[in-house]
Parts: C-alpha cells; structure tokens; sequence
C-alpha cells in the first residue's frame, strides 16, 4: 500500500513512521510511507501556507494553493489504476473504527491531509478530499495525529505485517468485542495468580475461558457493541452467566 501524508509538519510523523509495526511493514514491503510538506509547494515569496478568513472570524485558513498542487503532485507519482481515496482529518467527519479501517486497508494507496490552525479552504475539501474523517470528539491542533493512528490501525491489517494473523483477529473490536486478559511470567506476582486454566495445556478449554473474559470485559466496559453484535449461542450463555454473577455481586 502507497500513503502519502500532506501536512505542514512532516518532523511530527516521520520517527513514527519509522518505528514498530509502521517501521516493519515499510522494511517488508507491504507499505511505502510518506510525508510531503506542503510548504514545499508554495508559490508566495514568503512560503506562506495561511490567510485571514473572509468574512472575520478569529485564526487562520490554509490556502487552497499549496495543497491543491501539493496533491497533485502526489497523486500524479502513485502509480495505481484504482481511484485513490483522499482522507481529510477533521472532528467534522464520520468517526474512525475498526470497520473502518478494514474497509481502507483494501485500497492500493491513499492520501491523508492533515490541517491546521483553523482549517482549510473548502474548496480544497471540494475537489480533492473524498473522506472527512474523525477519531473522536474532541479538538486537536492538527491532523497529523489522527492520521498517525489511522495509518497505524489500516498498516497493521495488511497481509505479511503481523507475524501471525491470529494477532490482530483476538484484538479489541476487530470480532467487535473488547480483549480478553493477558498473562505472561511470573505465575506469582506480589500474591496474585496466572488463571489455572492459562496454564492446562487444554487450548479448547483456554480458547473458552478467553470468549467468556472477552465478553465480561465487553459487557461491564463497553456494552453498546453487544447492541451490534450477533451472539452464538455458546456467547448468548456466557453472557446470561456474566450477568447472573454481576447480580448477585452487587447484592
């Protein structure tokens, strides 16, 4: 997969980019990563990406110049046939999940532009920008966090990134439910036991104990994605159970 990242700081994402999972997956070829800086392409004397907004109004808006032939540019160097999708991160978009990652981690190549300071001109949303999208509702200075993690959630699904598949298929919300608990060494630490049953060798019975874990975390944490999800029947008595024991705790 090709990324490209339009941004006003590249220094911001490029020690992540070549770090960890990110890092591993650009060294095996399943993904090239790059920040472009559009102030590279700036045809104002001064370099300047920015301008008051017409109208008044507190701030100031990216112009629509430096990015419009900074995209271009990018676009004309990714060599795919398939139309490319251009991510625009803004609090104003549809909220970033782990559907939503798998969805974009289909796509040969894309594009993420990442504003500042109030925004960008919408003409550029206009004419480039395919997917406005958010991590949440919340405010930050710039898009180059937003686009940091959902590169890294799309990267990480690609084939040959993870060692094993099984990696990210056990995770939080890729089967829609939150993780189970993790142990590792020592069995005993400072009076507290690994579950009796990590330790059995019984993987029927290890792979039970984690749907039933993975499902109290989900329910007492996070129960709206019960609301999504669709239930086996082995699920459907492991939560009625869940449920039963939180009663009569609570009693």
């Amino acid at each position: 997969m090709i990324i490209k990242v339009l941004t006003l700081f590249p220094e911001m994402l490029d020690s992540i980019f070549s770090h960890s999972i990110l890092g591993r997956a650009q060294s095996k070829g399943a993904a090239a990563i790059e920040a472009v800086n559009i102030r590279d392409f700036s045809a104002n004397k001064h370099n300047s990406v920015d301008d008051y907004p017409f109208g008044g109004g507190c701030g100031m808006v990216m112009t629509p110049q430096p990015i419009m032939d900074a995209h271009k540019h990018v676009m004309k160097n990714i060599q795919v046939k398939e139309k490319i999708r251009t991510i625009y991160c803004t609090p104003k978009g549809k909220v970033f999940n782990q559907d939503l990652a798998k969805e974009l981690s289909r796509e040969k190549a894309l594009v993420f532009l990442c504003g500042h300071y109030e925004g960008v001109d919408q003409r550029v949303i206009d004419e480039v920008v395919t997917d406005e999208i958010s991590i949440g509702d919340y405010v930050l200075t710039g898009g180059e966090l937003p686009a940091a993690v959902m590169i890294d959630s799309v990267v990480r699904l690609l084939p040959g990134v993870l060692n094993q598949e099984q990696s990210y298929e056990d995770e939080s919300f890729y089967n829609g439910l939150l993780e189970y608990p993790h142990y590792t060494r020592p069995r005993e630490h400072q009076g507290k036991q690994v579950p009796n049953v990590l330790l059995s060798g019984d993987h029927a019975k290890i792979d039970a104990w984690r749907r039933y874990q993975s499902l109290k975390e989900t329910w007492l944490k996070r129960p709206d994605l019960l609301e999504k999800k669709r239930l086996t029947e082995d699920e459907k008595k492991y939560l009625k159970q869940i449920q039963e024991t939180s009663i009569k705790a609570e009693k």
